[in-house]
C-alpha cells in the first residue's frame, strides 16, 4: 500500500582547510586552521588558531602545504580527522 523509497543517507561531514605545521609523526600531520573571531564585548576581530592531528594514509606532506581534511571515526586518542583527496 505505501511505497518505501530507498534513500541513501549521506552525512554532512564537516571539512576544514589548513596549513601543515608538523610532519614528524608516522602517517600523521599536524594542521593549523585559522579562523576569524569577534570579541563579544569589544567587537574587535582577532585570528584564532586551532591545531588538529590528521591521518595521512601513508602520503607525505611538506611543511607549509595546504590540505583539506574532514572528520572521521576516532583513529587514536587525539586523532579524529583524515585528509581528503583534492
Amino acid at each position: 500500500m505505501t511505497a518505501v523509497a530507498n534513500t541513501s543517507k549521506q552525512k554532512n561531514v564537516p571539512t576544514w582547510k589548513g596549513t601543515v605545521v608538523s610532519n614528524r609523526m608516522q602517517n600523521t600531520v599536524v594542521v593549523a586552521v585559522e579562523t576569524l573571531k569577534t570579541h563579544p564585548k569589544y567587537k574587535k576581530q582577532y585570528q584564532a588558531t586551532k591545531r588538529y592531528k590528521v591521518e595521512t594514509e601513508g602520503k607525505e606532506y611538506a611543511l607549509g602545504a595546504v590540505v583539506t581534511f574532514r572528520e572521521c571515526r576516532p583513529i587514536s586518542k587525539g586523532k579524529h580527522h583524515i585528509v581528503t583527496p583534492e
